[in-house]
């Protein structure tokens, strides 16, 4: 059973890059921009850096790339201008179609929270830029590794269900095993993660999956239901209990 008061017992934990926003146009951007104005050696070292800095903090860190590329071009005047290209990108224009309507949707239905992976300048500005900070209503948590931080996200936003949205199967069913059926996962399959996943090898599978965020938009809380040896749970609204 979910709940009673749907605005205040669910909770819904949504993911940003691939899920709210369009991660893969944006690196495809920075891609041409720096083979753009470094060439195509710089750029294949760019990525080579992004790999080693992702591998060693755990999330992707493009400022922090950019940082170990400055060496021995630290008279290059485009340097400057890479970094004010990844803060002030058109980050709103990189919000997948329907995302916004799929999160006031969800307002209805209880609390929307991001609940993403990332460093502690470039993926907040990304949030902010792109509106979904203000779309959120504030309610934004960014840590190292969200999957280690689920017993903080729930003294932060108590609630009787949560709902995860990702487009990370694994990751789904980390956050599954740790919670077990308080939580409802859903698959969003959008961005290279998803297309390269292999879901019938995830165990836990995802209790739901979705081609595009913009489906939530049409949800209601029965389709959130908690799934029991594949069944969907039942679900008890406001109107119907009273």
């Amino acid at each position: 059973m979910l709940a009673r008061d749907p605005a205040s017992e669910v909770v819904f934990l949504l993911d940003v890059d691939n899920t709210l926003f369009d991660n893969d146009r944006f690196k495809t951007d920075l891609d041409a921009r720096v083979q753009r104005d470094f060439g195509e050696p710089a750029r294949e070292e760019y990525w080579q850096l992004y790999e080693r800095e992702r591998e060693r903090l755990g999330y992707a860190d493009y400022l922090a790339a950019l940082q170990a590329f400055r060496e021995g071009r630290e008279d290059d005047p485009d340097l400057l201008r890479m970094s004010g290209f990844m803060l002030d990108y058109p980050f709103a224009e990189r919000v997948y179609p329907g995302a916004l309507e799929a999160v006031e949707r969800l307002h209805e239905l209880g609390t929307p929270v991001i609940l993403s992976d990332g460093d502690v300048v470039f993926q907040p500005r990304k949030v902010q830029n792109s509106g979904l900070w203000e779309a959120l209503r504030g309610r934004v948590l960014i840590y190292l590794h969200k999957q280690n931080m689920l017993d903080a996200v729930q003294r932060r936003y108590p609630a009787r269900h949560y709902v995860v949205v990702d487009d990370k199967p694994q990751l789904l069913a980390t956050m599954k095993q740790a919670m077990g059926e308080r939580l409802t996962t859903v698959f969003v399959r959008q961005g290279h993660y998803a297309a390269e996943a292999d879901v019938a090898e995830t165990k836990p599978p995802p209790d739901l999956t979705i081609e595009r965020i913009g489906e939530l938009a049409t949800f209601d809380l029965q389709q959130f239901s908690p799934r029991a040896s594949g069944t969907p749970a039942p679900v008890t609204t406001a109107q119907e209990s009273t």
